[in-house]
C-alpha cells in the first residue's frame, strides 16, 4: 500500500513532503521540475511510513485505501507519472499533468 498525492497539491507543490521522505519517492524535485502542476509519489518505492502526511501543508496526501471518492483518479495519475514514458503521460494527463482524473 502506498501513499497518494491528490487534488489539493495541484498548483501548490509545497515540497515539505519531499524533505521528510526517507526513501526519496516524491517527485519532481525542484531540480527535476518541468512545470508539473503537482507532486507525485512513486507507489513502487513508497514504504508507507506516513512521514509525508503531516508535512503536507495542504493535506493532499492519503494512504491509497483512504483516498476520498472524488479523488480516486489520483491513484492512477500518481502511478502513471512513474510507469509511463513522458510522452505517454503527457498524452493522457496533459503537458504538465494539468488534466484532472
Amino acid at each position: 500500500m502506498a501513499h497518494v498525492i491528490c487534488e489539493p497539491c495541484v498548483g501548490a507543490k509545497h515540497r515539505d513532503c519531499v524533505a521528510v521522505c526517507p526513501v526519496d519517492c516524491i517527485h519532481p524535485k525542484l531540480e527535476e521540475d518541468q512545470g508539473e502542476v503537482m507532486l507525485f509519489i512513486n507507489p513502487d518505492e513508497c514504504i508507507d511510513c506516513g512521514a509525508c502526511v503531516p508535512a503536507c501543508p495542504v493535506a493532499a496526501i492519503f494512504i491509497e485505501q483512504d483516498v476520498p471518492p472524488q479523488w480516486q483518479g489520483y491513484i492512477e495519475k500518481n502511478r502513471d507519472y512513474f510507469a509511463l514514458d513522458r510522452a505517454s503521460f503527457q498524452a493522457k494527463w496533459g503537458l504538465h499533468g494539468e488534466r484532472s482524473p
